[in-house]
């Protein structure tokens, strides 16, 4: 009986690594599914503004739903200064009553899945009032009018004050544009510092991968810009603010990226795939940051794909809303991200110079 051949060492490693990369890449899969669940598996509100317009007795009922922490009731003197509320985003949407009759409003272009949340929770509460009038004339045996019967089959009145337009019907657009710019942002970190790679650190080339960076930020605005016209994105929008608000976008990637990247190496780079896989869910582009978990709302806005998901929906859809707060954590990120690429630079080219200063003169026998 021949012996057996033993496996070559080669092959025990390949073995080895491939089962590890295997582990590795279903546990990584695990992380994420338990974590896209946990944030977005069933979105509800939490400490969602909205706006009630009425009688004291009538702000004192709406004022109830806030002990459950779902929503932040605020009351308004009038209709108009509700729907200015919705324009501002202090208020996704809320109700105007004048006298028993009442005007649900909203704000599709803000999230349409709270708007849908709003009429359907609306209209359960308008004919559960109408069944309960039918019900109280038909106990005391008197006749229901003909418009108390036809409300139970009639939709409330309900009013959109800022619309999403039809070619974006489904307001999944905006999520669209933040995925592709995170995603070509850092690869386009990547692709830029490995470019810079070909030559040694020093502080012209940390200039030169500054400004490359600013570059691209500006092209990948404009572009990102031109497939939305194509489209018929944003048509209605303060195109300079879209503009600029998408360059500080890329830019707040890219340079946090490339950050990273010099800092610790190429492993940096994942800080740009956490963006794509972390920071998009909870980023407030396709679910609104209020039905989020309050955790990921917060993180959410704190990371460049939340902000930048409110810079451009504001630009977009709500020019009187107040975006300072977004712009400045997007300042954050591409100001200190294109401040440690200066500092490494100048940093290696004074460490060069240096040892160049310090070495001994050659003897000559």
């Amino acid at each position: 009986m021949g012996e057996t051949t033993p496996a070559p060492v080669g092959m025990r490693r390949l073995s080895r690594l491939g089962l590890a990369i295997a582990v590795t890449g279903a546990l990584i899969q695990l992380v994420l599914a338990v974590y896209y669940l946990a944030m977005a598996h069933s979105p509800s509100p939490h400490d969602l503004p909205v706006g009630v317009v009425g009688s004291a007795q009538q702000q004192a009922q709406a004022k109830q739903l806030e002990e459950d922490g779902q929503f932040k009731v605020e009351s308004y003197d009038d209709a108009e200064a509700l729907q200015q509320a919705i324009r501002e985003r202090d208020a996704y949407g809320g109700v105007a009553f004048n006298g028993d009759a009442a005007t649900l409003y909203v704000a599709s272009a803000a999230s349409p899945s709270v708007a849908n949340l709003f009429k359907a929770q609306y209209t359960k509460v308008y004919q559960q009032q109408v069944q309960e009038q039918v019900q109280s004339l038909t106990t005391a045996g008197k006749p229901v009018p003909v418009t108390t019967l036809a409300a139970l089959t009639t939709p409330p009145p309900v009013t959109d004050v800022v619309a999403l337009p039809e070619d974006d019907s489904a307001g999944s657009s905006l999520g669209f544009v933040i995925q592709a710019l995170c995603l070509g942002g850092s690869i386009a970190s990547l692709a830029l510092g490995r470019l810079r790679g070909l030559v040694d650190r020093s502080t012209l080339r940390g200039l030169g991968h500054a400004a490359l960076l600013v570059v691209y930020a500006v092209a990948s605005a404009g572009v990102a810009l031109l497939a939305m016209t194509l489209f018929g994105v944003g048509d209605g929008a303060d195109h300079m603010t879209l503009f600029w608000g998408l360059a500080l976008i890329s830019l707040a990637v890219t340079a946090s990226t490339a950050a990273f990247v010099a800092l610790v190496g190429p492993a940096g780079s994942l800080i740009g795939g956490l963006y794509f896989t972390v920071g998009l869910i909870i980023s407030g582009s396709s679910i609104a940051p209020e039905m989020l978990p309050r955790f990921g709302h917060t993180v959410g806005q704190l990371l460049p794909p939340g902000a930048g998901a409110t810079v451009a929906r504001d630009a977009m859809y709500f020019p009187d809303a107040a975006t300072g707060g977004a712009f400045a954590v997007l300042f954050v990120y591409a100001g200190l991200g294109l401040a440690v690429i200066l500092l490494c630079n100048a940093a290696a080219n004074r460490t060069r110079f240096t040892r160049v200063l310090n070495r001994e003169p050659s003897v000559t026998e």
